[in-house]
C-alpha cells in the first residue's frame, strides 16, 4: 500500500537521542529544512542549548528530558510534543549506547542496560508514536546499525541489541499493515559513522574505543532519516563499505569470521585513554556531532543514494564484496 507523507517543511519531527551524534545532526538539519523539531534525550543543558540555537536562527524547536529505557518518561515526552505542536508527523527512534567488551566478560547489569536503551528504548518509542501517528498517518523511523546484519566481536552485545531491534521493527511493520496502514515504517542501518559513540562508550578493552575506518559523516545518516520522513522506504543502509561487509558475511561466513578476529583489534586505540564518564547509565558528554578523530571521514555514500532507487542496490552490494574483503584484510595488516 502506498503511503503519502507530508513535505518535511510541513512536519513535526520527534527525535530521541537528540543531544549528540546522529540525533543532533538530524535535529539541526530538519529545523533548517523547515520542520518543527522536538528533541528527547537525558542531557537537559545540552538540549536547552540546541533548542535555543535553533529558535534563535529562525527555526522552531522544543525538548523534553527522558531516558528512553523508562516507558513512562517516553510517553510523557510524546504527550509534551503533541501539547507543544499539536501532532507528530515523524517519530525517530535514535537513542543508543554501547559497551566494548568480550561477551563472556560483559557484566550482566551493563548488558541489560544496553538492551534497555537500544532495544526497549525503541520499543517504548514505537508504543508512544504509533497511537499518535495512526489516525492521520506519518513516518516511524528507527536507527539500527549495519551490525544488525552481521556479528561484531568486542561489540557483540551491541550487535545483539541491534539484531533484536531489526527483528522487532520488521515484525511491527507487518502488524501495522492491518492495524495502522497509514504509517510508514523505516529502518536505517548506518555503517561506521564518525560520531562520539566510542568516546561515550563503556570500555573494558583498554585504550580508547574507536570506530574503525573508514568512517562516514553523520550528515549522511541524518539525510537518510529525513528522506524516510518524506518517502516510504522499508530500509536504508548508509555506507557501502558496511553493506558490502554484511553481504560478504552472508556469502562467506567462515572466511568473514577468520578475518573479523583480527579486524576487531581496530576497535580500540591502545595509545589513548578512554574518556569518561560513559553515557551508559546517565547522560553526559553531549553536545558534539562528531568524534574529531576522523578528518578523512567519507562525506558521500553512493550506496545510500542508490538505495533510494529500488533495483540498483543489489548490483552495488555485490560489486562491493572485494572492497569489504579489502577493508578486513587492511585492518588485519595494520594491527599485525
Amino acid at each position: 500500500m502506498s503511503i503519502t507523507l507530508k513535505p518535511l517543511a510541513d512536519q513535526v519531527v520527534v527525535i530521541t537521542g537528540a543531544s549528540s551524534g546522529i540525533g543532533l545532526v538530524t535535529a539541526r538539519t530538519a529545523a533548517r529544512r523547515g520542520a518543527k523539531v522536538f528533541l528527547i534525550a537525558r542531557s537537559e543543558k545540552e538540549l536547552g542549548d540546541v533548542v535555543g540555537e535553533i529558535n534563535a536562527s529562525g527555526g522552531t524547536a522544543d525538548f523534553a528530558v527522558a531516558d528512553v529505557g523508562d516507558e513512562e518518561a517516553v510517553e510523557a515526552a510524546a504527550a509534551r510534543a503533541v501539547e507543544r505542536f499539536g501532532r507528530i508527523d515523524t517519530w525517530v527512534n535514535n537513542a543508543g549506547t554501547t559497551v566494548y567488551a568480550r561477551l563472556l566478560h560483559l557484566p550482566d547489569d551493563e548488558h541489560r542496560r544496553m538492551m534497555d536503551t537500544n532495544y526497549f528504548g525503541a520499543v517504548h518509542g514505537c508504543r508512544a508514536a504509533v497511537p499518535r501517528l495512526k489516525e492521520s498517518g506519518g513516518a516511524l523511523v528507527t536507527v539500527a546499525s549495519i551490525a544488525s546484519d552481521m556479528p561484531s566481536p568486542v561489540l557483540g552485545a551491541y550487535a545483539a541489541t541491534k539484531h533484536a531491534l531489526k527483528a522487532y521493527i520488521q515484525a511491527l511493520r507487518i502488524e501495522l499493515v492491518e492495524d495502522a496502514p497509514k504509517i510508514s515504517v523505516s529502518l536505517i542501518k548506518p555503517a561506521g559513522i564518525d560520531t562520539p559513540i566510542g568516546q561515550h562508550a563503556t570500555n573494558h578493552e583498554g585504550g580508547e574505543a574507536q570506530i574503525p575506518p573508514p568512517a562516514y559523516d553523520p550528515q549522511l545518516v541524518a539525510d537518510a532519516i529525513l528522506y524516510c520522513a518524506e518517502h516510504q522506504r522499508r530500509e536504508l543502509t548508509v555506507g557501502g563499505v558496511g553493506r558490502a561487509q554484511a553481504v560478504f558475511h552472508n556469502l562467506f561466513p567462515a572466511l568473514f569470521e577468520k578475518l573479523a578476529v583480527f579486524a576487531a583489534a581496530g576497535a580500540v586505540d591502545p595509545t589513548k585513554q578512554q574518556p569518561g564518564p560513559s553515557n551508559l547509565w546517565k547522560g553526559g558528554q553531549a553536545g558534539e556531532e562528531r568524534s574529531g578523530e576522523h578528518p578523512a571521514r567519507l562525506r558521500h555514500s553512493i550506496y545510500a543514494e542508490a538505495a533510494k532507487r529500488p533495483g540498483v542496490t543489489a548490483a552495488i552490494g555485490l560489486g562491493g564484496l572485494a572492497l569489504a574483503a579489502g577493508v578486513l584484510f587492511a585492518n588485519n595488516q595494520r594491527k599485525s
